[in-house]
């Protein structure tokens, strides 16, 4: 039995379980889907000049355009092998691989029309964070665990001696609202949070407040308040005051690591990620900061639209 969105539609909870959105949520983002999905099937046509019409040939098995979204969410969601993922939706496991890799940009367009997508380039960063209306602003790193490289090199240089496996980083910048709004790019685990961010050059609007942990120690970008806690001096203890401080900040600071939570909802860049195609590492932790950036915004746009009808 294969799965469908038409058996799915009216079992929310199951929908939110399989895909990490509900019916609402699924269907929201359906319209950017469809309009990514039919500029994909164009461009084929356009770019390799195909002799046959638009239609011909066999029937693909994703025919629904509900099931092809489904499709792609359930993997975001689960990532299970691709074996599992071709049984899940009747097809096979070679086919399963080639419309992991086609929604998968597909459902990245989608979210970037949406404007959900987090910014990826250092010199846009001030322009997109001036935009938000209050400038707090929280950074931190996370950490991915990647199969072993099977180049000798490459296993000396992915190898993190903090998580003791085979990983890759990340800097992302998230705002109070829950939103990731930078995403740096993917580097070798093992690299420190601050040198990332001094290679990048981050610059931040004038007035700006920075959580950061120690991760970021002697990170100060100008013209920016930087918040961290005190760490604790060898032999000695922190005062009073200076724990009180502390607790302050790690109360604002934990907000990030609930962002970076929901962004690892998707198993796919939570648990050991498994494919080497070039680049897939990085793309697929922008489209899962994309679907936590659109949960968020609908959540609070549902929420706001409540409030207005009380």
């Amino acid at each position: 039995m294969k799965m469908h969105y038409a058996e799915l539609k009216d079992r929310s909870r199951l929908l939110q379980s399989l895909t990490g959105m509900n019916t609402t949520e699924f269907e929201a983002l359906l319209p950017s889907f469809e309009a990514a999905w039919e500029t994909f099937v164009e461009d084929i046509f356009e770019n390799k000049k195909r002799k046959r019409a638009r239609g011909a040939g066999r029937k693909a098995e994703l025919s629904a355009l509900e099931d092809k979204l489904l499709f792609i969410l359930v993997y975001f969601r689960q990532y299970p092998t691709q074996e599992v993922q071709g049984y899940l939706f009747g097809i096979k496991q070679a086919q399963a691989n080639e419309w992991i890799h086609r929604l998968t940009g597909v459902l990245n367009q989608a979210l970037g029309d949406e404007l959900q997508l987090p910014e990826r380039r250092p010199a846009k960063l001030a322009d997109v964070l001036s935009a938000c209306p209050e400038l707090v602003f929280m950074i931190d790193g996370t950490e991915r665990p990647i199969n072993r490289p099977k180049d000798p090199d490459d296993q000396k240089t992915y190898y993190s001696g903090k998580k003791k496996k085979h990983t890759v980083k990340n800097n992302v910048i998230t705002n109070r609202g829950g939103k990731v709004l930078y995403l740096s790019d993917t580097y070798e685990g093992k690299k420190n949070d601050k040198k990332i961010a001094d290679e990048e050059g981050y610059h931040f609007p004038p007035g700006s407040k920075l959580l950061k942990d120690t991760g970021f120690q002697g990170y100060e970008p100008e013209g920016v308040v930087t918040l961290q806690p005190k760490k604790k001096p060898r032999g000695g203890e922190l005062t009073p005051d200076e724990k009180v401080f502390n607790r302050a900040v790690s109360s604002i600071r934990v907000g990030v690591e609930h962002h970076i939570g929901g962004v690892k909802r998707c198993q796919i860049v939570a648990v050991k990620f498994r494919n080497r195609v070039a680049h897939f590492v990085d793309d697929v932790m922008e489209t899962a900061c994309g679907l936590h950036n659109f949960r968020v915004s609908f959540r609070q746009g549902k929420a706001k639209r409540a409030v207005a009808t009380v």
